[in-house]
């Protein structure tokens, strides 16, 4: 509170120190003119501002030499004095109010630089550090703290993530690798093996093979993801022939999976993007309906456009996602499935790539998910 107090005195104590100062210099500049410089000042005065004539003296006749002052010119002068000493009081006091205020808001900068480390630093609550006065930075100091806990924690939980996934990949990584040693021993070992139990032998091996590099692939996901950073470059797009194309591209997958699929769209439906990346926002999501769709099921695809955007749906039938996973599915290494033993999913990536990719153009994805049916809905703008 002193300290306070100190600091309002300061300004008040140096513009009476500047006032005394210049009285003070005054009352010398006064005693140098009326003492040393007497007889300069005396003559320039009378010079400019004293008028003399010769006259008559009407008692005794004779001539004499009058002295009266010049009155308009010295009303001049003082004119030209006030005015001087008025310029000369403003520039002290701007000068004065300047400083003070730089210095002011030099102080309160530091004040508050003080008060929010203090805040950020240590664990209290925000009305125990910031004064009444300091209300609105007090605010944003709080919602700051919060977003940067939520970022933290938020990265806390994606750490988490990745870090189990990679070690379950990494002992899974042994399963199909032993499998595979194992089969190519036997083959190695029986020469004289019947044709039937080595096709079958090749057929499990070539299955295993197939697995390991499924998921020396989320690997290098997960590597190229840390390592990348996505760029656009920009062309026009047949958006309708892009996706009768992956419809088409996707059928081996479809069939395998017993599903089928059905687009609607019309036709020359023109978009300005980086093809390459909204083709794999596109392959993701489809990849994404086929995994956790029901056997038997049609996937349903279709893009509808209006004046300023168009909007794409990837809709399948399969098991209903609980809204509080709906809320985490486009978060980085968060996967539907946790269970390590199936193949639907992968490194938790595809769906996170495609929000940064449908971002970066300007757009937005969604998904909503109710009676066993999921919706994925990419909005671009045209």
């Amino acid at each position: 509170m002193k300290a306070k107090i100190n600091i309002r005195l300061q300004p008040i104590l140096r513009i009476l120190l500047i006032f005394l100062t210049a009285y003070f210099l005054c009352l010398i500049l006064y005693a140098l003119v009326d003492n040393t410089f007497n007889g300069v000042f005396l003559d320039w005065f009378n010079k400019h501002y004293i008028l003399e004539y010769n006259s008559t003296n009407p008692t005794s006749g004779r001539e004499m030499w009058v002295q009266r002052p010049n009155w308009p010119a010295i009303k001049t002068l003082f004119l030209q004095l006030f005015i001087g000493v008025v310029f000369v009081s403003l520039a002290i006091i701007l000068y004065v109010t300047a400083t003070h205020s730089r210095r002011h808001t030099q102080n309160a900068i530091s004040e508050i630089s003080t008060m929010m480390r203090n805040y950020m630093a240590e664990n209290k609550e925000a009305t125990d550090i910031f004064p009444p006065e300091y209300s609105e930075i007090s605010t944003q100091m709080v919602e700051i703290k919060s977003q940067m806990l939520r970022n933290e924690q938020i990265l806390k939980e994606e750490a988490a993530r990745k870090n189990d996934l990679i070690t379950y990949l990494a002992h899974d990584l042994k399963t199909p690798l032993t499998s595979i040693i194992g089969y190519l021993s036997l083959l190695d070992e029986a020469s004289d093996m019947p044709d039937a139990q080595k096709q079958k032998y090749t057929k499990i091996t070539l299955e295993k093979s197939l697995r390991l590099e499924k998921l020396i692939n989320e690997f290098f996901d997960i590597t190229r993801y840390n390592l990348q950073q996505i760029y656009l470059e920009k062309e026009s797009i047949d958006l309708s022939y892009m996706l009768m194309q992956m419809t088409d591209e996707f059928y081996p997958i479809l069939q395998a999976h017993g599903n089928t699929a059905q687009l609607d769209t019309a036709e020359n439906i023109m978009i300005t993007g980086d093809s390459i990346k909204l083709a794999r926002v596109f392959q993701n999501l489809f990849k994404n309906a086929i995994s956790y769709s029901y056997p038997d099921t049609v996937i349903h695809i279709t893009a509808v456009c209006d004046e300023a955007s168009v909007t794409v749906t990837f809709s399948n039938q399969g098991k209903t996602i609980p809204e509080h996973k709906l809320d985490m599915i486009f978060e980085k290494f968060f996967r539907l499935d946790e269970a390590r033993t199936t193949n639907t999913g992968g490194a938790g990536l595809g769906l996170a790539i495609a929000k940064e990719i449908v971002t970066l153009h300007g757009g937005e994805i969604t998904a909503t998910s109710a009676d066993e049916k999921t919706t994925f809905t990419v909005t671009l703008p045209l």
